[in-house]
């Protein structure tokens, strides 16, 4: 089984690539984001240590649970409050992955295991997986996709681009790039050549 780590920027279709590789691949697909969404939900650890943390208010709603576009907001407001939420729930994240990543390898069912996340390079995912691959796609298709999916205005997506790793460091830092520029057939293709070329 290949343990293999997905990335690239915002709006350049992560999750439609991992849609195709869960359709036509015998795989499982495991999301950063759940994962951690899941750990910060009561019974958890990672939620009693992320509610202790000192917040400008209670990020908990009504039901108990956490607010997480609540927490989202102090979290861009208080750069020393996203660090720490981060060192609570990035190792904890690495743990459970690496835990699913052990039990699949023991039952033999599938062939690759995909885990997707935006900051697999910065959490030195590198050294765990066999290999990272770039999801990449030209900014003006990421602008289009962007605005189109989210609403978002010209300038918001040039700063969520600026804030992110740059084209030639994703390449730099990964093993193979899946142009998805063009059509899902498209990127399905490269998908398919790639991953026949490993059976080979």
């Amino acid at each position: 089984m290949y343990f293999i780590g997905i990335t690239g920027g915002v709006g350049a279709g992560k999750s439609t690539v991992l849609t195709l590789l869960k359709e036509n691949f015998n795989c499982k697909v495991l999301l950063a984001d759940e994962v951690a969404a899941n750990l910060m939900t009561p019974g958890h650890k990672c939620f009693d240590k992320v509610v202790a943390l000192d917040w400008p208010e209670s990020i908990l709603d009504a039901d108990g649970q956490i607010d997480r576009p609540k927490m989202a907001r102090f979290m861009f407001e208080n750069n020393d409050l996203r660090q720490q939420v981060n060192s609570i729930v990035h190792p904890a994240v690495e743990a459970e992955v690496l835990n699913q990543v052990e039990q699949e390898r023991r039952s033999h069912n599938i062939e690759y295991f995909f885990f997707e996340a935006a900051l697999l390079i910065e959490c030195g995912y590198g050294k765990l997986v066999d290999e990272m691959w770039y999801v990449f796609a030209t900014v003006e298709i990421r602008e289009k996709r962007l605005m189109e999916s989210r609403g978002y205005s010209k300038e918001r997506i040039a700063n969520m681009i600026a804030c992110q790793r740059s084209d030639e460091s994703f390449r730099a830092n990964c093993d193979f790039v899946i142009d998805n520029s063009g059509s899902p057939q498209e990127t399905l293709e490269q998908l398919r050549k790639y991953i026949k070329s490993k059976g080979d």
